[in-house]
């Protein structure tokens, strides 16, 4: 996916099941960003930014939801622990992130494997993608900040 593309009607099924269609955030913009994985480092930091920022990102007219290749039990856990306000889609058999584009081939210490490229996605009031946030270009200790700049 790309600036300027709309993104996909149905974005998948959250921590308790239930269907996350875009139609649902007509009239707002919508932060869809994509994590590798519940419960890291980097991942907990960067959904610990956006729920310190939430408020504020709803002020400016923004819903937020998450999404991961981890079991909805997992999304539940991670939403408890750390208070999380905004849902989470458990991708578990890759759908969106393989149509959004993030899901890739990856390495570490020299493995190669495929996996979630940390992605946010910016979407505006009439599904249309207009910012794209990828790899390097997100700090993930200062996300939501990073998301109020926009």
């Amino acid at each position: 996916m790309q600036i300027g593309d709309k993104a996909p009607e149905v974005l998948g099924h959250d921590e308790n099941g239930l269907e996350v269609r875009l139609e649902q955030f007509r009239g707002h913009k919508l932060v869809l960003y994509f994590y590798p994985k519940d419960n890291t480092a980097g991942c907990t930091a960067e959904a610990c930014s956006i729920r310190d920022n939430y408020g504020a990102l709803q002020e400016q007219g923004y819903a937020v939801v998450g999404v991961s290749v981890d079991s909805a039990a997992s999304h539940q856990k991670f939403k408890a622990k750390h208070e999380l306000p905004f849902p989470l889609i458990a991708d578990v058999d890759h759908a969106l992130v393989e149509q959004m584009g993030v899901w890739a081939e990856k390495s570490m210490y020299g493995r190669k494997y495929f996996g979630t490229v940390r992605t946010t996605f910016v979407i505006n009031e009439e599904g249309i993608i207009e910012d794209i946030i990828q790899g390097k270009q997100i700090k993930t200790k200062t996300h939501g900040e990073q998301l109020l700049t926009l």
